[in-house]
């Protein structure tokens, strides 16, 4: 049976929290293809034998009047079901016309307030005809790739993947907060420490590792993807923003420390493995995008005493 995921999802994150989903309907129908509008998301499961193939669209999702085009898109494919993972009338209606006999679908006038876990849950609970659904996986990785990141690298020494970058400016804890963070680790253990930013924040890598006192920084910044995912899958701790680096660790069973500040907890309510960080007198709750609450409000002490808390 061939069957077809629709994510409707242009974050690299919110497609990986979906994963536990993908995972659950390939091991009762075997190895699925997802759909999405994430670019780098096939890179990011390229080693998972339960995703069949990645397909990246970048078209036919935005108007109305695409709808004839991307039911001849979907028919290129003689898939035999398809989940559709976001509650979208252009994509059912496509579906529909492209003879694919068993479409299933979030509620299609639902989109306020939609809680990406609780929603996924429901939707593959009901469209499965299971009960109680996990909601976090294992993340897959070759283990030869872990393996020659931990050659390089002196395995008694903590490894800690700092999550600098993020989806946008209102998401990040500060530059300046990050290596005054290292430099106090430094203070108190033996670590590496990876730098995880996009290839658009080399002044911020920068700035971080020029700024630490001990050589014991690396930076991810001009790495791929699929290069990037080893040395997540071989830390011991992931600290920093919200970013897809915490769904690989969180998923890899990586404790992933990760600080709030724009970012709705929804995004971390599905991994025992997160730790979240919140400002002081502010209700976890009341987060959410537009929140932009204010870095200062997290010092660097708070983060630290977190890691130590969490380390064991």
């Amino acid at each position: 049976m061939k069957t077809c995921i629709y994510l409707s999802y242009k974050g690299l994150g919110a497609n990986l929290l979906h994963l536990v989903y993908c995972h659950e309907i390939a091991r009762k129908y075997g190895p699925v293809t997802i759909i999405t509008l994430c670019n780098n998301l096939e890179a990011a499961l390229r080693d998972d034998p339960l995703i069949e193939k990645v397909i990246f669209i970048n078209k036919y999702h935005k108007r109305f009047i695409d709808i004839l085009k991307l039911k001849k898109f979907l028919n290129t494919f003689n898939f035999n079901q398809i989940f559709i993972y976001y509650p979208s009338l252009r994509i059912y209606l496509a579906s529909i016309l492209s003879n694919i006999k068993k479409v299933y679908s979030y509620p299609i006038f639902k989109k306020k307030n939609l809680h990406l876990i609780r929603a996924a849950k429901t939707f593959t609970e009901k469209s499965m005809e299971i009960n109680n659904c996990p909601t976090e996986t294992n993340f897959f990785i070759k283990r030869n790739k872990i393996e020659e990141i931990n050659k390089n690298f002196d395995n008694k020494k903590f490894k800690i993947i700092i999550g600098a970058g993020s989806s946008g400016p209102t998401t990040r804890w500060t530059t300046k907060k990050f290596y005054s963070l290292i430099n106090r680790l430094n203070n108190t253990g033996d670590y590496y420490f990876f730098i995880l930013c996009g290839p658009d924040d080399k002044a911020l890598s920068d700035e971080i590792t020029n700024n630490v006192t001990k050589n014991n920084c690396f930076s991810l910044y001009n790495k791929k993807i699929e290069e990037v995912i080893p040395y997540l899958c071989s830390s011991n701790m992931y600290v920093g923003n919200d970013s897809f680096g915490s769904h690989v660790t969180s998923q890899s069973g990586i404790k992933s420390l990760v600080i709030l500040l724009d970012s709705p907890k929804a995004y971390t309510d599905y991994s025992k493995n997160y730790q979240r960080i919140i400002p002081d007198g502010i209700k976890i709750e009341n987060i959410t995008h537009g929140s932009n609450l204010n870095p200062d409000y997290i010092s660097v002490e708070k983060v630290y005493q977190e890691i130590m808390n969490n380390k064991f």
